[in-house]
């Protein structure tokens, strides 16, 4: 099972582009819209295995056929971007060269080298590469190795994703996870080697997983040593394999204060090495925060390729056709293969904002919540606010100096309930 896609309204005419593509947050003029950062992420929707926790839309048949197979998706998605850009162009939006390209899955890995550096130079085609942008791939470890990584050094990637989400046998078996702990340090020092930077995904929360167990994880990618790790609490999703296992009483449910420890210990594990969180599951060494993730968080346009991908031009959410060979079908009759889409009104928008801000390590300015007219404090706070933000501070939620300064700055014990602390500073 792949996750449900939106409700939404189809394209208008013949697959254009909405007229509220060239609506930004900061105005419509030429200039703002020219300035306003681009990004692309590309679909590779393939894996070996399908993993007994994955909701993402992945599919284990290279061989589909109707232009839909791993042997000529990049002649598919090669003509999608060509679509793509010709309806920007039509719409009027102006051409932004990438600032980073993100190849997810999926397994980006499970296609050779060369189709890699091939889907990049379609983007450097399309739309074209700012000088040193950041293009990263995900891989799982088992389906790279050190020549693969150099050929994609050599094409223009400057990162790239591992799957190590733990190194504890057990857990990796629960996950259905193919490598064997011992590949990772092999595939991050090849990387490493051929200048690429290198990021480990982790997971926590896995069922049977114990505390133990997570710090074992932790220290050993300490010990690898990426340039950024990423840490995910596992989210069981219904209709997965692993729900299934979970609901005949085969595997435990993770609690959430199971999670919460981990978490809290992997802010600790993390920190003393050196590592700086710098978005609530993202911690990096100084200098190699991932750009392409901030992206996303800080509200940037970018465009989805590949079947289920999503894109974000001004106002407008769209997203693609699901299945492979639908997608296909599609971009071969020359239209572009979105779903569907929906225009973000205002207070959504706002929403979402302040809830992907206060992720972020530097927060929110409290003065952006003001509403027309509003009285603030000194420090910009809106006084409706003031109430509010003494509690989470008085709460260990919201870090008390940052809050004298006028900004909302999640602490340890906040990062775990940003939720409850956007609710509140949003009604």
């Amino acid at each position: 099972m792949s996750p449900r896609q939106p409700e939404g309204e189809p394209l208008p005419g013949a697959g254009e582009l909405p007229a509220q593509v060239r609506a930004t947050s900061s105005g419509t003029e030429e200039e703002t819209l020219r300035e306003r950062p681009f990004s692309v992420y590309l679909h590779v929707p393939y894996c070996r295995v399908r993993c007994g926790y994955c909701d993402f839309n992945t599919y284990t048949n290279l061989a589909m056929g109707g232009g839909a197979s791993a042997s000529d998706y990049v002649d598919t998605l090669a003509v999608e971007l060509r679509l793509a850009r010709a309806a920007m162009d039509r719409t009027g939006l102006p051409g932004r060269a990438a600032r980073t390209v993100f190849v997810g899955g999926g397994t980006p890995t499970m296609l050779p080298a060369g189709d890699l550096a091939r889907m990049l130079t379609l983007v450097r085609e399309t739309w074209g590469l700012v000088a040193g942008a950041e293009v990263t791939t995900e891989a799982n470890p088992e389906t790279v190795d050190e020549r693969y990584l150099a050929a994609l050094a050599q094409a223009g990637f400057t990162r790239v994703s591992f799957g190590m989400q733990s190194s504890v046998p057990h857990v990796l078996r629960t996950l259905d996870r193919a490598h064997t702990p011992e590949r990772v340090l092999q595939v991050v020092a090849w990387a490493r080697g051929v200048g690429l930077e290198t990021s480990l995904d982790l997971i926590y929360g896995t069922p049977g997983e114990s505390l133990e167990d997570w710090r074992r994880s932790l220290d050993a990618a300490v010990e690898i040593g990426p340039d950024h790790l990423s840490a995910y609490a596992l989210v069981i999703e219904e209709g997965t394999r692993m729900w299934a296992q979970v609901s005949r009483g085969e595997l435990p449910l993770p609690t959430d204060d199971d999670e919460a420890a981990k978490y809290e210990l992997a802010d600790a594990v993390l920190g003393r090495a050196g590592y700086e969180w710098y978005e609530i599951s993202n911690w990096a060494r100084p200098g190699h925060a991932c750009l392409h993730n901030q992206a996303y968080w800080r509200d940037w346009d970018w465009w989805g390729a590949g079947p289920g991908a999503h894109s974000h031009l001004g106002d407008v959410r769209l997203w693609n056709i699901k299945h492979p060979v639908a997608w296909a079908g599609q971009v071969a009759a020359g239209r572009l293969p979105v779903a569907g889409h929906e225009a973000v009104d205002a207070p959504a928008r706002e929403l979402e904002r302040v809830m992907l801000g206060i992720r972020m390590r530097e927060g929110l300015e409290l003065s952006s919540l003001a509403r027309p007219g509003e009285e603030t404090t000194p420090s910009g706070t809106p006084r409706r606010l003031v109430p509010v933000v003494g509690q989470f501070v008085a709460q260990g939620l919201l870090d008390g100096a940052a809050a004298m300064a006028g900004r909302a700055v999640l602490t340890l014990r906040g990062r775990l309930m940003a939720d409850t602390v956007t609710r509140a500073l949003t009604d």
